[in-house]
């Protein structure tokens, strides 16, 4: 199936027909708050003005109402068999074979260039838990602090994770400024007080949940699916020097919470699930899951994912980003069905809105480390820049993309989630 929206049938297209994620946006021509939309190639549907035009309108009330807020939170709370046919609906309308959007004569007020619009935070984001669930990443940072015993006895059992801060996640094209923090050259102390000196980045895929539950009851594992709304990049921003100082007994706190960054549109597990394949990949002898955390159409999915960096120095030198990391997500050993089963297992709500970040992405490969610490093994294998410059960390002016996405296969073009992208500013 093919769109009218020429630039959605480029080989490299992000948002295809088959993909059109859901984001927020604000128009300098439309005031009055964010609004909810669609990509669609280059440009976007604006679905609050399509609405107002008469389109969708078999959709019942209640969808019609959710679209027309200023978040995704209430559309996302509606439920998957409500999601799948807003998305039929909007899939009818861009269809090559349509015509009653592309011909109407208002048509230019309803899809607009992506270069037009300021994209927003697509969701109130009420709670935001952060995993831990690739073991090539866990082993790798555990062999740096515990030679000795590099994974815990619990990880193989369980998803590890903690409670990062909704607050301060900023969308794609947010600044991020340099924290202040307490950090000490030894393990003992005594520490000190300063702009932080290892500033790193982590590469990730979250997920939004959809529909909730109510306080004390399960999501089992089997229904994730009606609970899971769609993923999108993920860069946790972390002090690894301040994380060292401060992890133990409790785990990161100041290392992480001054900023994460996401990436502006919501691909749907609809628009991933032709990539399903049966999942998670185990090592050899790896210990049998409980019962809460099996389910046997359990999925993950081959989504590439790459860092690229731009230095301060590479922009004034009209130097391109340069790829320092390229990874899969399939490498993960927990599955996001794991994360929401384990999450809610004690009975825990989630809302619609909610944020769960998969962890750093890390392969087998130095290539494919999904975080500065390992990419430059703390420090000790400095990366070099294509200005000449170096790093073991991040540097003030540095700008870190991510991207992801998924090759063509049969019968389905590439799909993307676009890039995230945050730069340093210095600390004050």
């Amino acid at each position: 199936m093919s769109s009218w929206v020429a630039s959605a049938q480029a080989q490299d297209c992000d948002f295809p027909l088959a993909n059109l994620p859901w984001g927020c946006f604000t128009r300098v021509d439309r005031p009055g708050g964010a609004r909810i939309g669609v990509a669609i190639g280059d440009q976007v549907l604006d679905v609050r003005e399509a609405l107002g035009y008469g389109f969708l309108s078999s959709l019942p009330a209640s969808v019609h109402a959710a679209l027309r807020c200023e978040s995704l939170n209430e559309f996302m709370n509606l439920g998957h068999v409500l999601w799948k046919s807003a998305r039929m609906g909007i899939t009818n309308l861009l269809s090559s074979d349509q015509r009653q959007l592309q011909d109407h004569h208002k048509v230019a007020d309803m899809v607009v260039p992506a270069t037009s619009v300021s994209m927003q935070l697509p969701a109130n984001i009420g709670d935001y838990t952060d995993f831990y669930a690739s073991i090539h990443h866990a082993t790798n940072v555990g062999k740096m602090f515990r030679p000795d015993n590099p994974l815990l006895p619990n990880w193989r059992h369980l998803p590890v994770g903690y409670h990062g801060r909704g607050s301060s996640i900023v969308v794609s094209g947010a600044n991020v400024r340099r924290p202040m923090g307490q950090t000490s050259a030894t393990d003992d102390g005594p520490p000190t007080f300063g702009a932080v000196r290892l500033l790193d980045y982590e590469l990730e895929v979250g997920v939004y949940v959809g529909m909730g539950n109510t306080m004390g009851e399960r999501i089992d594992i089997a229904q994730s699916r009606r609970h899971l709304f769609g993923v999108c990049l993920l860069n946790d921003w972390s002090a690894r020097d301040v994380q060292k100082w401060e992890y133990q007994p409790l785990g990161p706190f100041n290392a992480k919470n001054f900023a994460s960054t996401v990436s502006p549109w919501i691909v749907t597990l609809d628009a991933i699930e032709p990539w399903f394949e049966r999942g998670p990949v185990r090592e050899a002898g790896a210990p049998a899951n409980l019962p809460y955390l099996v389910w046997k159409d359990d999925f993950t999915f081959d989504l590439q994912l790459s860092v690229s960096i731009m230095s301060a120095s590479m922009r004034e030198k009209n130097i391109a980003p340069f790829e320092i990391s390229r990874g899969s997500y399939r490498d993960m050993y927990w599955t996001l069905s794991q994360m929401l089963a384990h999450h809610t297992s004690t009975g825990c709500p989630m809302n619609a809105g909610d944020l769960m970040g998969s962890g750093t992405v890390s392969g087998t490969t130095p290539a494919s480390r999904g975080s500065m610490l390992e990419r430059t093994w703390r420090g000790t294998e400095p990366l070099q820049l294509p200005d000449g410059s170096t790093r073991k960390f991040l540097d003030d002016g540095d700008e870190i993309i991510l991207r992801g996405w998924l090759n063509a296969k049969a019968n389905m073009p590439r799909i993307g989630l676009g890039e995230c992208r945050g730069r340093i500013l210095a600390a004050k």
